[in-house]
């Protein structure tokens, strides 16, 4: 009963006023999850900040990775496209904010912009890449498993790239890929190749019609 009332729902909601609203909505969250993550490594030390990081990445990423393909409901590659220009739109917006807000109140303990010599330049475009490489896959795999089961399952998906992610890290650190270590930024590169392999075992599992 779920399938079918799945199967007969509105799919690949791409109109523009769509994409653009859902790119404003992305935009924000990923705003506030950046602003979060930057007073946790500024305010807090040792365990403590490892554990509040690390949550944040672990609602963060799944959700900017997911919420794309949810609002669009992919179902072909119509449906794929617009969860990737939700995240491309996302990028900007939060770009914009990060120019404007976050890089001039303090919050940053080591910036990008720092790192970078003082240029913006170097580090945005790296961030639009990801910012729509995420939700692309995400909504891949959203499609995939539309085609499966006929319906959505948010929780076997985000186990299956926290379990693909960690793979990836761990065989990383184990073949020393230089600077993997046991710590976040090597778990949270880990998702990108994670977010790959996810999209490709979701596909191999499609339902065959």
């Amino acid at each position: 009963m779920t399938t079918a009332a799945e199967l007969h729902r509105e799919h690949d909601i791409t109109a523009v006023p769509a994409i653009v609203v859902g790119a404003v909505k992305l935009g924000l969250l990923e705003s506030v999850l950046v602003l979060l993550f930057s007073l946790a490594s500024r305010l807090l030390a040792g365990p403590l900040e490892t554990i509040v990081c690390a949550v944040i990445l672990l609602v963060g990423i799944p959700a900017v990775t997911l919420l794309p393909g949810l609002w669009v409901r992919p179902r072909t590659i119509e449906g794929i496209a617009g969860a990737a220009g939700i995240g491309l739109g996302a990028a900007g917006v939060f770009l914009l904010i990060d120019v404007i807000l976050l890089q001039n109140i303090g919050t940053y303990s080591h910036r990008w912009l720092d790192v970078g010599g003082g240029s913006n330049w170097w580090y945005h475009p790296v961030w639009w890449m990801v910012g729509t490489f995420m939700p692309w896959m995400g909504g891949w795999m959203l499609a995939n498993q539309l085609t499966r089961d006929g319906q959505f399952n948010i929780q076997n998906l985000v186990l299956t790239l926290l379990g693909l992610t960690l793979l990836v890290a761990v065989a990383a650190i184990l073949i020393g890929v230089p600077r993997a270590g046991w710590n976040l930024g090597t778990f949270a590169v880990a998702v990108l190749p994670a977010l790959a392999l996810g999209t490709i075992v979701t596909a191999l599992r499609k339902r065959r019609t």
